[in-house]
């Protein structure tokens, strides 16, 4: 198996919900940050990634068939020149709705804790998402970082292999891009501002 959609989009941007569409249309299993925070024999090999060192980026990927959120989405494009083939998706939100969301949920301080118990803190500041760098609670920074990160992708992917994709536009899009059939169930819709919060507050109470 190798990567057949690569997420271009960062954070926040409807990720996981992206996620679990694509599983849904048979590109799963998708890694997706949830994912990389669970493997801490990967955190080595994102640290050398966002390092610029080299990576075995087959083996890392090995099993599966999609990305969505970071880490990956800040290597788009050495993924898309590993996997010609793979189809991209940009996903995008209204930019400050975006900001907020960021605030209130990955970079809050209860994503901190829950993060450093995990020892993940040091994976987390290598891939540019450090609930402590001041830089990322200010407005016109993040916003910056989000149409620049955009631009970036639009300029290095050619519009045939790119979607720019809402998780509001639901299935019919998201289809006709992958050359999937429509499902005849809803589209997802997950993991919003409150249902975070409450993953990291069950994590924090062992539930």
């Amino acid at each position: 198996m190798s990567l057949a959609v690569i997420g271009a989009g960062l954070p926040r941007t409807g990720t996981w919900t992206l996620k679990l569409a694509l599983e849904q249309l048979g590109f799963g299993p998708c890694y997706h940050m949830s994912e990389a925070l669970q493997r801490p024999n990967d955190w080595p090999l994102w640290e050398t990634a966002a390092a610029g060192g080299p990576v075995d980026w087959a083996a890392l990927f090995e099993g599966w068939g999609s990305t969505t959120d970071a880490p990956a989405c800040h290597h788009h494009q050495e993924l898309a020149n590993l996997y010609p083939d793979a189809r991209l998706i940009l996903s995008v939100r209204d930019p400050d709705q975006w900001f907020a969301s960021t605030q209130n949920t990955i970079l809050s301080e209860s994503a901190k804790t829950s993060h450093e118990s995990r020892g993940a803190g040091e994976m987390l500041k290598a891939v540019g998402w450090d609930p402590d760098d001041p830089r990322l609670h200010d407005r016109d920074f993040m916003l910056e970082r989000y149409h620049r990160h955009n631009a970036e992708v639009r300029a290095a992917i050619p519009p045939s292999r790119l979607l720019e994709f809402q998780a509001s536009d639901g299935w019919e899009p998201l289809c006709r891009f992958l050359g999937r059939p429509i499902p005849g169930t809803p589209f997802p819709h997950a993991n919003s501002t409150d249902a975070f919060n409450a993953m990291i507050a069950a994590r924090k109470t062992g539930a």
